[in-house]
């Protein structure tokens, strides 16, 4: 079990299959521990504002906003309404990908093979966006709304040519990365490999979610970062006025 400070308390633990999905509201105020249970993860999730779903994770504007062409401690996701869905107030792993994207079911069976049900049961070739959009679906989501993802625990870089470099290896076992949610925001996630992974087994890790309460210290790091995070703090406080 995850060990945390005694003014903090553990609220939920669960453990998220390598290939698997899941989607649920988090609470205001609440910060969800993602964690590489075995190296090698990647969580590839969207979110939203719980109460208006047009809301969304605006992955330029975060970049943009930030000046950063990758995400870790101190920083914080934008939505498209420039709120803040989610500040990133921990992390042992220091860089997270906004360009990868997730594959498809065609493109999922050209780099690993068939990998049927009928052949494999429960161990059958799951892929990204299939599993984002049957957890989309729970929650009056659809195709029209899969957007970009960011691609937790998986690092890819850019040289001066503008290509696009995958690095293996980066998380290890028991990275973590922690996100607070100053409002309330809907995750969808799925721990699916990440498009670029050169890995040419299908071969998906498990990760481990942790939800437990915070308190507003923790925002510090991430509104004082930059100028144009506490503005966007200031956008999300006047949802509760």
């Amino acid at each position: 079990m995850t060990q945390l400070p005694e003014v903090q308390a553990l609220l939920c633990e669960e453990t998220v299959p390598g290939g698997g999905h899941t989607s649920f509201v988090l609470k205001r105020g609440q910060v969800l521990r993602f964690t590489d249970i075995l190296g090698g993860a990647n969580i590839s999730l969207m979110l939203f504002n719980a109460h208006e779903k047009s809301e969304r994770l605006n992955l330029p504007d975060t970049l943009k906003g930030q000046h950063t062409a990758k995400l870790t401690v101190g920083h914080c996701l934008y939505s498209d309404m420039g709120r803040v869905l989610a500040a990133i107030v921990a992390d042992t792993c220091g860089w997270h990908d906004s360009f990868g994207g997730v594959l498809n079911a065609s493109e999922t069976a050209e780099k690993y093979g068939q990998g049927r049900y009928q052949e494999l049961r429960n161990g059958f070739h799951r892929n990204g966006t299939d599993n984002l959009l049957v957890e989309m679906g729970k929650w009056n989501l659809s195709i029209e709304d899969l957007l970009m993802v960011l691609n937790l625990f998986s690092k890819v870089t850019v040289d001066s040519d503008g290509n696009f470099s995958f690095h293996a290896g980066h998380a290890k076992s028991g990275d973590y990365v922690e996100f607070y949610a100053p409002m309330d925001v809907l995750v969808v996630l799925t721990a699916i490999q990440h498009p670029m992974d050169p890995n040419p087994e299908y071969a998906p890790r498990p990760v481990q979610l942790t939800w437990r309460t915070a308190n507003e210290d923790e925002l510090l790091i991430c509104k004082t970062s930059r100028p144009e995070n506490l503005r966007a703090f200031q956008n999300t406080e006047r949802l509760y006025i």
